[in-house]
């Protein structure tokens, strides 16, 4: 039998073995999920059916200039884009690690003028010293995945670019909530210097009647010093808060990819609604976590570079194959008596490594065991950030019915001090202690409504935004302008 034939006859038996796999059975970290969570306010829909839009999570609130600022900060925000590009690498680097499916093939060609030595070892008499050689051909090489080497490297790497791809969507989601947290933030400092403003106009009229009074001969001067300690207060409370929003606003020109020196956004003091929230069974968030779904990915990857440890203990199998034409003239150089060509498979062990392998298969699954660590610690991280919005988005909301109710009470109290003040009935001091309660009642009210706002957006990126783990074998849409919804 010639050797060729022996060598078609070996390819079913490489085959076979081609199928054998050395990774362990894959399976997802058990992490304790409960069947409910504990705080559900009454102002959730806790529909399981519902779900948050999957793009534009942040259209629920209803504001214009928001969906404008989440769109520029999808197609200019340089993290967003640093983190599009780890995710294009790492899916080229899966492309170049399913190329070892394949065999490789090359073709050269090359002409040579040598000389031999006249002195080399058998060295025919008659051989000329100087002479032409001139070749053609394709070299073919392909190694046989006997013990799951390339398949579980390809695997490994296909685990990575979906992890990737899931870093990309936590990124995105991150930053949309960054933004509307800092743009939610702005409108209530916007509510902040309205109301600040309002009591600067109304202080500024209660400094000019006590002069009046005083110039009468009604009241004492320590009025008109307390009423432009008053005014002066409540100014000075006015520029700290405007200090504040122009970071807020500088903050949001970066996550927008803008200059902040060129950066404006226009005050709007329009309340923004709370909107419901649609909350699903806890069960759901390990599919509409992009974080949890990244981890989880990297626990696949990690189980598949045990196969790629544990198949260095075993032989490697390439079969080669070459062919082409060779000649010292370039006339004939393609003619059947140049012909050449070899063909045959080789096998390479490692007899002794120093405990080399050993210890990489040792490293695999300790690398293993700590992806699904982190797996577990994520998932538990995620119910925590889920509670722990839920509960404080009840506890707000039961803290704004009392606060309003006091607000309601302080500027009823600062409406009869003012009239008993001005027949005389009441001194300034009341007056006073009446316009800092109204004030910080109110104040109040608008921070309540500002954290409930924030802890919605809060709540939205723990529950996932409007992601789910089934884009992961979807390309996502980001090309540098624009990308899907987090």
């Amino acid at each position: 039998m010639r050797r060729a034939d022996r060598f078609l006859l070996a390819l079913p038996v490489a085959v076979v073995l081609a199928g054998c796999n050395l990774a362990p059975a894959y399976k997802v970290p058990a992490t304790p999920v409960a069947e409910q969570y504990k705080d559900i306010g009454p102002w959730v829909q806790a529909q399981p059916a519902d779900q948050l839009p999957r793009t534009d999570w942040w259209s629920s609130y209803g504001d214009h200039q928001l969906d404008q600022l989440q769109q520029r900060l999808l197609a200019h925000n340089a993290d967003l884009a640093a983190a599009l590009a780890h995710y294009r690498q790492a899916q080229a680097l899966f492309r170049e690690a399913r190329s070892g499916y394949f065999p490789q093939i090359g073709a050269s060609a090359g002409a040579v003028r040598q000389r031999q030595s006249d002195t080399a070892p058998m060295r025919s008499p008659t051989a000329p010293a100087d002479y032409d050689t001139y070749t053609a051909g394709a070299q073919l090489s392909y190694e046989v995945d006997l013990w799951g080497h390339v398949r579980d490297t390809v695997a490994a790497g296909r685990d990575e670019a979906q992890a990737t791809a899931a870093d990309l969507a936590s990124v995105q989601l991150s930053l949309q909530a960054q933004l509307a947290d800092d743009y939610l933030a702005l409108r209530g400092l916007d509510q902040q210097l309205q109301l600040l403003q309002q009591s600067v106009d109304a202080y500024r009229k209660a400094l000019q009647l006590t002069q009046t009074l005083h110039s009468g001969g009604i009241v004492s001067g320590l009025d008109v010093a307390r009423a432009q300690t008053q005014l002066s207060t409540v100014k000075s409370q006015w520029a700290q808060t405007a200090a504040q929003r122009a970071e807020m606003q500088d903050a949001i020109a970066v996550l927008v990819g803008e200059s902040a020196s060129q950066f404006t956004l226009p005050s709007q003091t329009a309340a923004v609604p709370l909107p419901p929230i649609p909350l699903a069974v806890p069960s759901t968030l390990l599919q509409r976590r992009p974080d949890i779904a990244a981890a989880e990915r990297r626990t696949a990857e990690a189980n598949a570079e045990i196969g790629v440890a544990r198949s260095a203990y075993f032989p490697s199998l390439t079969l080669d194959a070459q062919g082409g034409f060779l000649s010292k003239r370039y006339a004939d150089l393609l003619t059947a008596p140049n012909h050449v060509w070899a063909l045959g498979p080789s096998l390479l062990f490692d007899l002794f490594d120093g405990g080399m392998r050993k210890a990489q298969v040792a490293a695999a699954k300790a690398a293993a065991d700590e992806a699904g660590a982190k797996y577990r610690g994520v998932v538990l991280g995620a119910f925590q950030q889920v509670e722990d919005n839920l509960a404080l988005l009840d506890r707000l909301s039961a803290a704004m019915v009392d606060q309003q109710a006091a607000a309601v009470a302080a500027q009823h109290a600062l409406d009869l001090a003012m009239k008993q003040y001005k027949v005389g009935a009441a001194s300034y001091l009341d007056v006073v202690q009446s316009q800092t309660a109204a004030l910080q009642a109110q104040s109040s009210v608008l921070n309540l409504g500002t954290q409930q706002l924030r802890a919605s957006v809060q709540l939205i990126r723990a529950l996932g935004g409007g992601w789910s783990r089934e884009q992961l074998a979807q390309k996502p849409a980001h090309d540098g302008n624009t990308t899907a919804g987090g």
